[in-house]
């Protein structure tokens, strides 16, 4: 850096070129102040007593149960057929298992609404907390908002037979 001269403009072009050193060491004094006051806050520390740990076993993945209702209403207890009215007691079984297993209803589209809200309230009757539903994706068709067989695009969806049709 260059200054001008602090002599009068008559005495010469001459510059000086010397840094300024006093915001420098004004800086490195507080920097010094600080470091000064820290240390001997880093040099001692409290003595903590921590509580040692026990180490837990880890919990196990929880078991599932399929449970699989066809389009007629037949059920199916891990692919084994069962009837709806042996529900409540095996749901019962599995209820107090620690930790409780998760039961994964996989229905058909077809499948009556009433045979699964019986399902579902048998198994809420009998203490089960987990309950999941399986769904297979939706076709590629549907993904990418073709119009389903038999509609024209842009028009309305056909409501199901014999559903009421709004209006």
């Amino acid at each position: 850096m260059a200054f001008g001269s602090f002599e009068g403009k008559g005495s010469g072009s001459h510059t000086v070129s010397e840094i300024n050193m006093v915001p420098l060491i004004d800086v490195m004094l507080v920097l010094l102040v600080i470091f000064i006051i820290t240390a001997p806050l880093l040099a001692h520390s409290i003595k903590i007593n921590m509580p040692q740990v026990a180490a837990e076993q880890i919990e196990e993945e929880p078991k599932t149960v399929d449970l699989a209702i066809d389009a007629s209403g037949a059920l199916f207890w891990d692919e084994k057929p069962v009837n709806i009215d042996d529900l409540p007691n095996r749901f019962k079984s599995i209820a107090g298992t620690k930790p409780q297993p998760e039961i994964r209803i996989r229905a058909d589209q077809n499948t009556r609404y009433e045979t699964l809200a019986k399902v579902m309230a048998a198994a809420r009757r009998s203490g089960m907390s987990r309950i999941g539903f399986i769904t297979t994706p939706p076709s590629s068709g549907a993904a990418t908002g073709e119009a389903p067989a038999g509609a024209t695009p842009g028009s309305a969806t056909p409501a199901p037979a014999g559903a009421p049709s709004g209006g």
